[in-house]
């Protein structure tokens, strides 16, 4: 299952579009679209925000933020949140979820989060991927909210690279820091947005950083669903490309995830 967005211009998304406008290629082979659908489908997010001692002053920010994506998202989405700094923990109790209709509940969970130590985003990434895999939608997306450093991970860049791809998560990254934040790497939140379908946005304040949820929630709730049976089943990466047919008032633009890991066959040798 593939989510895909099309515009005709930035931020203009396009959703009156027909199955066979689309053409979806598998490591260079075109395959047959098998599921096609429009609908505002319900999905599983969750929210991984930085709560180390570099964003102590916009936290507030965050949490705001944090809790206006619920309410720009479709309301039976799945929401949970994780926050990291020395230590990765869930904002909700009981490793909860909840729906994307009751923000105020997330704003609550998140008025507990106290800015301090050092930073684990990797460890926190890896930590909401598994996550992930008990939501109870088909779709699934992760939200960042970072400076982009790390200091005190397990974990690698390249291991939770690799896990968001076997997950067929979008990851979106939200980049949150001053120009004399010394642990800031936006290029890190460039790469795990790019590598995983999603896209990375550097607000420079509150009402920038407002916008970008809001702009997150709009594209999750706007793409497309489109489904099509592997051609191997071999336990390889597979790379992907969507391209839309034009039409003659619009250039068209489809945007999906870079590539998925197929499953093998039952039975076949590693």
């Amino acid at each position: 299952m593939l989510p895909v967005i099309v515009t005709d211009k930035p931020d203009q998304y396009v959703g009156d579009l027909k199955q066979d406008q689309f053409t979806v290629y598998d490591n260079g082979r075109k395959v047959a679209v098998e599921f096609f659908s429009t609908e505002d489908t319900p999905v599983t997010v969750g929210l991984v925000i930085d709560a180390s001692s570099s964003v102590r002053k916009k936290v507030g920010d965050i949490i705001a933020a944090s809790a206006a994506f619920a309410r720009f998202s479709n309301p039976d989405d799945e929401l949970f949140a994780v926050y990291f700094n020395d230590n990765v923990q869930d904002a909700l109790p009981e490793r909860g979820m909840l729906l994307a209709s009751d923000a105020a509940g997330l704003h609550q969970a998140l008025q507990a989060l106290v800015p301090e130590g050092r930073t684990s985003l990797y460890d926190g990434l890896i930590h909401a991927l598994d996550r992930l895999a008990s939501g109870t939608r088909t779709r699934k997306a992760l939200v960042l909210i970072s400076d982009g450093g790390d200091n005190a991970s397990t974990a690698t860049l390249d291991q939770v690279l690799a896990k968001a791809r076997a997950s067929d998560a979008a990851i979106y990254t939200i980049g949150v820091y001053d120009d004399y934040d010394l642990d800031k790497n936006p290029g890190v939140l460039q790469s795990i947005a790019k590598s995983t379908g999603g896209e990375r946005f550097l607000p420079r304040s509150a009402g920038p950083l407002l916008a970008a949820c809001q702009h997150i929630a709009r594209e999750i709730r706007s793409g497309y669903t489109i489904g099509y049976t592997p051609p191997d089943r071999d336990g390889a990466f597979h790379r992907i490309r969507v391209e839309v047919a034009h039409d003659s008032k619009r250039k068209l633009t489809a945007k999906t995830r870079p590539g998925y890991f197929a499953s093998r066959q039952p039975g076949e040798p590693r």
